[in-house]
């Protein structure tokens, strides 16, 4: 008997006249890229227009894409990774296209610029939304009913996403990837990519910031490297100064101009990352996993857990757990839990 291929996620991308093809790229190497290692249905991506045929590109190229609206409002993902002119409005065809694919129930995306897009259709009203910083102040005048925060990398506000500038789309996208198809996947990707599976922090920390060649830095990366490697230990600001042959109030300044948060802060997100592949692939408690990443207790794991994804750490299991390693364990763990918490 022969076997159908399941089909995977539809995902559509909108090309637009004098788009950088970087913005384009993004979306294409996550989703378009087939990934047979993975033996799960891969997304099926379609680059659209919103008139089918050329489209000139920054650099003097084209690109050529037989699809229009209709096909970039058929899919599963809707993306919009910018918009020519942040101070015209888009094309009533567009709207009403946006429109359709929302009432349709698909996830609606921008990237960048995109959010324009997405509030000039409505789609943002009320929501939580964030574009690039530099578009912050205009497009708070243009859409007030827009809930903006132009200080995250992106917003997932349930079938509407948005991200900050061209690269934390790429952010955005590996998002979607976790969403979709877990941790594991997703954090492949991005080792392929050579990026970090998600990163820490908000645009706020590249608001016209220089570039230093600070020597510093390096021994601070060398410290999270170490406390990536000791997660499950006490680890103490001191700790982490220490590691950096620093004193601790230079490290925590340091620290903050590197990497845009605070030590704790950090820490507390790492622990949880780590806990994510135990939620999916193992069937150890809960208290257990926040031994095991290094929490002080059950409850202080599933405070920082829900605030930072929006969700608990059992109903997180229960969307994402894989089925297929429910009786394996976490490591045992007889470290103390980490004083930063």
């Amino acid at each position: 008997m022969v076997q159908v291929a399941q089909r995977g996620p539809t995902v559509s991308v909108l090309a637009y006249e004098g788009m950088s093809v970087f913005e384009v790229g993004i979306v294409t190497e996550v989703f378009g890229l087939p990934r047979p290692e993975f033996d799960v249905p891969w997304y099926e991506l379609t680059v659209c227009a919103e008139r089918p045929g050329s489209v000139r590109v920054i650099g003097g190229a084209s690109l050529h894409t037989p699809h229009g609206l209709d096909a970039f409002t058929a899919a599963d993902t809707v993306i919009v990774p910018g918009v020519p002119d942040v101070g015209a409005d888009s094309l009533p065809e567009l709207v009403a296209a946006l429109r359709r694919a929302h009432r349709r129930g698909a996830r609606i995306v921008s990237i960048c610029s995109g959010a324009f897009a997405l509030a000039g259709a409505g789609l943002l009203d009320g929501r939580r939304a964030t574009t690039h910083w530099r578009y912050a102040e205009r497009f708070r005048q243009r859409y007030p009913g827009v809930d903006l925060n132009p200080d995250v990398l992106y917003i997932d506000d349930g079938n509407v996403l948005t991200s900050a500038g061209s690269a934390a789309g790429l952010d955005l996208c590996l998002h979607i990837v976790r969403r979709d198809y877990g941790a594991a996947i997703a954090n492949a990707i991005a080792r392929r990519l050579v990026v970090q599976p998600h990163r820490d922090g908000g645009q706020a920390q590249f608001i016209e910031a220089p570039v230093t060649a600070d020597p510093a830095d390096e021994r601070v990366a060398a410290s999270m490297a170490w406390a990536l490697a000791h997660l499950a230990e006490a680890i103490t600001i001191d700790a982490l100064a220490r590691q950096a042959h620093m004193s601790a109030r230079s490290y925590l300044r340091h620290f903050t101009r590197a990497t845009g948060t605070t030590p704790i802060r950090w820490l507390i997100h790492q622990r949880i990352q780590a806990s994510l592949a135990l939620l999916e692939t193992t069937g150890t408690p809960i208290e257990k996993i926040a031994e095991a990443v290094g929490f002080d207790t059950a409850v202080t794991y599933r405070h920082h857990f829900t605030h930072t994804m929006q969700t608990s750490p059992s109903a997180y299991r229960r969307a994402f757990h894989t089925g297929n390693a429910a009786d394996q364990q976490a490591p045992s763990n007889k470290q103390p839990a980490s004083s930063l918490r």
